[in-house]
């Protein structure tokens, strides 16, 4: 069983960047789809950002031109780059994959908080 773990959350400016890294402990080209969640306290947890196998990309409308995610299949690992973070963007993160089976993946998550 492949296992997540992120890295690359803290606490930023608004208007700041982040890199937010999701490695794999195995190979993460046979992964469906790799993806990033995000979730407040309270709330639902929330779609951002998917890399499928092909390569191909969705994002949230809300990220959409500030959020970009990428993968390192050599790394086995997954990228969110984040630009001009809004206070609005604080939660924790968190890394999905999907198998060829179905099943979901899930990281322990990262949190990110955008303060002055």
């Amino acid at each position: 069983q492949v296992q997540l773990v992120e890295s690359g959350g803290g606490l930023v400016q608004p208007g700041g960047s982040l890199r937010l890294s999701c490695v794999a402990s195995g190979s993460i080209i046979s992964l469906v789809a790799m993806s990033w969640y995000r979730q407040a306290p309270g709330k639902e947890r929330e779609l951002v950002a998917r890399i499928f196998s092909s390569g191909s990309t969705r994002y949230a409308d809300s990220v959409k031109g500030r959020f970009t995610i990428s993968r390192d299949n050599a790394k086995n690992t997954v990228y969110l780059q984040i630009h001009s973070l809004e206070p609005e963007d604080t939660d924790v993160y968190f890394c999905n994959a999907v198998t060829r089976k179905g099943t979901m993946l899930w990281g322990q998550g990262t949190q990110v908080t955008v303060s002055s």
